[in-house]
């Protein structure tokens, strides 16, 4: 008999183990679909089925309206994602997704604008006008896929293969407990379900068609025959049995064939789709509708208000728990799809997609959670149950050992996770968890794999590539050597001699014949030449520098006549100590000669010394306040860059600053040696030296001492002076600035101040020796031609008295005017302190 034959007469198939646990449709079978409504936002998951992600055909911010294409796909396995209503996107992120993972993937957030305005449509009067490929590009268009759960695109299934479709079913079996989306679906709209199924029909052209529908929906059975009116169509009721309504399983059941390990129903000739399936062609082709919106089922003790609702694409779960009244209780479970092949939700953030049939929200007493896992005891139950004809026991422990080769060997993959070995397991272990688990890691390695089969290709690609290009290398040079020998054949042929031999006879020739001189021309070559390009260089340098001025020069002149007339000042004051030195150190008299004339010519000669070195002193001073001037002038106009001969003044000032303390130092050990001069007794041992003379000689000796302390002090102030006359006004790179005026008036006030402080200190020298003089007059004894005899020693032991007291005065108004010099030295060290300072700065800027 025919299988249409054996199908009207009820003849069906078995298939292995199945179980049959409770059905539990009611109550959300037994009231009408409702409307859902929209929520504030729609997530819409771009990737939604079995297959690649489609490319993003919108941007944030835009307005799109109902039924417009969000996702463009590129190939077939590419789905496309509609607006389910207008709106505006809000933003394109990674949201979580409707998958047992619990992992985030890429989302567009829809914002509802509540006008529901549609795109432009394009409804089918009559579809069998319209090719089997127009009508596949608008169902791929509609982005429809599998809506019994397995998200497989409907027209990659629909697509004529080598095989000719010969049988055509349609699935509307529902088997797992509490879904009843189909069954409504049915009751409700069976019109639509059969004209879906027409165009499915124009598209395959089979031979025979099954509508085939489990046994416990009398209502949509009977719905559907009343609504059929094709003979061509067979509505089989089926044994209530899961899973049944697994691909494979109502294959076996309606025809009795089984479909190969790794193969597909097309290879027999056979087509499924799902009842859902076939409504959504219908809306696609005939209204030009895409697949925005689903019935879903709300199931559960939990829900107030369990039943069947219409549901867009992308609504939130936790919109339709709070729609449909959700009496959550402690660690309240979600369940997206039934309780044999659902998942766990993580999140009711998640959206619902394309394969979402139903919502389960159970309490605790009506479906608990599955007890602790035990140990394996080998009772073979779930071999029993395994409607694919497997070994769960097997595969369960080489998944847990990881064994993939194993499991490829006992057929994992034809697993359909139904979840009937984990139903009967009485030691509950979560089977279809392991198997899932051993598939991921599975496809992870062969993915890995893949990518090293290409890897190694490429890499194969490219050592023959390599290879290849050196082999053409080598021609290449081969075939340049091959022209070398014969052009130096023909030369040889020519010519008579080898070039080579020849070129290397020259070569040696050449090292042979080169003379020591030719060597030391190329030296001397090397040398002029390097000569050469210095003074190019210095001309350069000289062209970039600027003209010295004639100011410059005027400046070195004036600085040089200031260092001769010093040193001439110098020189003077050194004779004059040079001369004073045998005068004092000279003895008083003879042995034979009175003391008192003796006495008297030392004292004269020491005034005279005193007086010489004070005019000495003096024109030092003179010229040092003239150099001191002429150095603190500018030595060019503000406006105008330093001359090159700022250096040489430079030189200068440094060359008479060490000639002045050299000559400083020279006086020095004249005064010291003044000094011991004036300290050795006036008179010899052989006669007794008197009481006033000695006197003298103290009052001499303070003051040698407190001339040689104004002196150093002196110094000090000069040598504090020195740097800042030596100093340069100004670079040589650099104009002198604006601050140089203030500059040279800070410097002409200090050296104004060290004047004033010479000038002190020789009025006070001045004053000592006119002291000195006056004191040598007062102790002067008469002469023996002169003076008549003492009248009596009273009278000139008085009188020496006296002119002591006058020395002693003398001595002590010399030391209190060489303290103010020193203190007005001080001062002027203390202005020139500042210039110094501002003339650093004029430098500087």
């Amino acid at each position: 008999m025919s299988l249409l034959e054996n199908l009207k007469a009820g003849k069906l198939h078995q298939f292995h183990g199945g179980i049959h646990p409770s059905q539990r449709k009611s109550p959300a079978n037994l009231t009408p679909i409702s409307e859902a409504g929209l929520p504030k936002e729609l997530i819409l998951q771009v990737r939604q089925h079995i297959g690649q992600s489609a490319q993003l055909k919108v941007t944030v911010g835009e307005r799109v309206l109902k039924g417009q294409l969000l996702t463009e796909p590129l190939n077939p396995m590419m789905m496309p994602v509609h607006a389910p209503t207008s709106g505006t996107i809000s933003a394109i992120e990674d949201r979580p997704v409707c998958h047992p993972s619990g992992l985030d993937g890429l989302c567009i957030v829809l914002l509802p604008d509540g006008q529901d305005e549609w795109r432009p449509r394009f409804p089918v009067a009559d579809y069998r006008l319209l090719d089997s490929d127009v009508l596949l590009n608008r169902i791929h268009q509609a982005g429809i896929t599998g809506l019994g759960g397995a998200g497989f695109p409907a027209h990659v299934k629909l697509t004529p293969r080598k095989n000719a479709i010969k049988t055509l079913i349609i699935n509307g079996v529902e088997c797992e407990p509490y879904i009843s989306a189909d069954d409504r679906l049915m009751r409700e709209h069976p019109q639509d379900i059969l004209q879906g199924i027409q165009i499915l029909r124009h598209i395959v052209q089979p031979s025979t068609t099954i509508l085939a529908i489990e046994d416990n929906k009398p209502e949509a059975i009977a719905a559907l025959k009343a609504a059929n009116q094709d003979d061509n169509i067979v509505i089989v009721a089926v044994p209530t049995k899961y899973p049944s309504g697994g691909e494979k399983q109502l294959i076996e059941v309606l025809t009795g064939l089984q479909v190969p390990r790794k193969g597909l129903p097309a290879n027999l000739g056979i087509v499924v789709q799902n009842v859902g399936t076939a409504f959504a062609i219908k809306n696609a082709i005939i209204d030009d509708e895409p697949l925005i919106r689903r019935v879903v089922t709300l199931a559960g003790e939990a829900f107030s208000e369990p039943g069947n609702a219409w549901v867009h694409i992308g609504t939130p779960v936790r919109y339709l728990l709070q729609r449909y009244g959700l009496k959550a209780e402690l660690e309240q479970r979600v369940i997206m799809g039934g309780p044999m092949m659902g998942f766990t939700l993580h999140t009711a953030a998640a959206p619902i997609i394309k394969g979402s049939n139903c919502i389960l929200a159970p309490k605790y007493a009506e479906l608990p959670p599955p007890p602790e896992e035990m140990a394996c005891i080998r009772c073979s139950q779930c071999a029993d149950a395994c409607p694919a004809s497997l070994l769960p026991q097997q595969l369960y422990w080489y998944a847990r050992s990881e064994e993939h080769d194993k499991l490829n060997s006992h057929n994992l993959f034809d697993c359909i996770e139904c979840g009937a070995c984990a139903y009967v397991c009485p030691s509950n272990i979560p089977l279809v968890q392991y198997y899932r688990v051993a598939k991921a890691d599975i496809r992870h390695a062969e993915h890995e794999a893949v990518q090293a089969d290409r890897a190694k290709v490429r890499f194969e690609a490219r050592q023959e590539r390599l290879a290849r290009e050196k082999a053409e290398r080598q021609a290449r040079q081969a075939k340049a050597a091959a022209e070398r020998k014969a052009r130096m054949a023909e030369q040889k042929s020519a010519t008579g001699e080898d070039p080579v031999a020849a070129a290397l006879a020259r070569v040696k020739a050449r090292q042979q014949t080169a003379a020591p001189d030719d060597m030391a021309a190329a030296r001397a070559a090397r040398k002029e030449e390097a000569r050469r390009n210095r003074e190019l260089k210095r001309a350069a340098q000289d062209d970039n520098a600027p003209v010295a001025s004639t100011t410059a020069g005027t400046d070195k002149q004036t600085a040089v006549a200031a260092a001769i007339a010093r040193a001439k000042a110098r020189k003077a004051a050194q004779q004059a100590e040079s001369s004073e030195t045998p005068d004092v150190s000279a003895p008083a008299a003879s042995a034979t000669e009175p003391t008192t004339s003796t006495a008297g010519d030392d004292k004269k000669a020491a005034i005279k010394a005193a007086v010489a070195r004070a005019k000495a002193r003096k024109a030092a001073q003179q010229a040092e306040s003239s150099d001191t001037s002429n150095a603190s002038a500018p030595a060019a106009p503000a406006t105008e860059p330093v001359a090159s001969t700022a250096g040489d003044d430079k030189k200068a000032a440094i060359k008479a600053a060490v000639a002045r303390a050299k000559a400083r130092k020279a006086a020095q050990q004249a005064e010291s040696s003044d000094t011991s001069n004036a300290s050795a007794p006036a008179a010899s041992a052989t006669e007794p030296a008197a009481s006033t003379a000695d006197d003298d000689k103290k009052a001499a000796i303070k003051a040698a001492v407190a001339r040689a302390k104004a002196r150093k002090a002196a110094q000090q102030a000069q040598s504090s002076e020195t740097p800042n006359v030596s100093a340069p006004a100004a670079p040589v790179t650099e104009p002198t600035v604006s601050t140089a005026g203030d500059d040279k008036k800070a410097a002409i006030k200090a050296a104004v101040a060290r004047a004033k402080a010479r000038k002190a200190a020789q009025q006070a020298e001045s004053e000592q020796a006119a002291g000195e003089q006056t004191a040598a007059q007062a102790d002067a004894p008469p002469s023996s031609a002169s003076t008549p005899k003492l009248e009596n020693s009273a009278a000139a032991t008085n009188d020496a008295t006296d002119d002591a007291a006058a020395v002693k005065k003398a001595a002590i108004k010399a030391a209190v005017a060489k303290a103010k010099a020193r203190k007005a030295q001080q001062a002027a060290a203390t202005l020139d302190t500042p210039a110094n300072s501002l003339s650093d700065k004029g430098d500087e800027s």
